[in-house]
């Protein structure tokens, strides 16, 4: 085994290893905290999207299991953010609802090629659409509220390791082109995650003195 089939190994395991756990730290907080403040719906909705629509062109096309294979979990735990957050604003009637709409999406995807290429290429869009707005949050409210920086952060290695196992295996441009968009994303709601989270906390020393 050379060197860079030992990386490939290392970025494809280590990013499904993360993913595992990429979103227990925000559903912690919100466990703890028992609020949602600081969350983007339309981003949580956004990016369930985007992975539905990732997950299905990569099983479409037969690529490596190992290459989407934390897609599932991923949406598993997004899934679950989103009834927290359907719950803690007393809109749980709405579950119902958003689970047919991605059922449906799931399969109209597969009836023509053109239809699962198109949404590939709008899915890069869906997704930076999704950072985005939880970026406009953070900007809005001026605070971090119950976002969690680690999650952020872990989202953008496992974006790095995507664009690195791209280019090791596939070479899709489409998909490349997504990681390297999310990767950007990503590093930047985490910045701006940590930066209102050092001003909250100078504002408790405050109070605390």
């Amino acid at each position: 085994m050379g060197p860079d089939t030992e990386l490939l190994v290392f970025a494809n395991w280590s990013t499904l290893l993360v993913c595992m756990v990429l979103k227990f730290p925000q559903i912690v907080s919100i466990m703890g905290s028992r609020s949602t403040e600081g969350l983007s719906l339309a981003s949580v909705l956004l990016e369930v999207t985007g992975f539905l629509v990732f997950l299905r062109y990569q099983i479409y096309y037969d690529y490596p299991m190992e290459t989407y294979l934390e897609y599932p979990i991923l949406i598993a735990q997004d899934v679950i953010l989103l009834l927290f957050i359907f719950y803690y604003t007393g809109s749980m009637r709405n579950a119902l609802i958003y689970s047919s709409i991605f059922f449906a999406l799931w399969n109209i995807l597969v009836l023509q090629k053109w239809i699962i290429d198109l949404a590939l290429n709008l899915c890069t869009v869906i997704s930076a659409s999704s950072k985005f707005l939880q970026l406009q949050h953070l900007w809005r409210t001026k605070d971090s509220g119950q976002a969690s920086a680690l999650t952020w952060a872990m989202a953008t290695y496992t974006s790095a390791t995507r664009i690195f196992t791209t280019l090791m295996t596939t070479g899709d441009k489409a998909v490349l082109l997504r990681f390297i968009v999310l990767l950007i994303l990503n590093l930047w709601v985490t910045l701006v995650i940590v930066k209102y989270r050092k001003k909250e906390d100078k504002k408790d020393a405050k109070k605390r003195d």
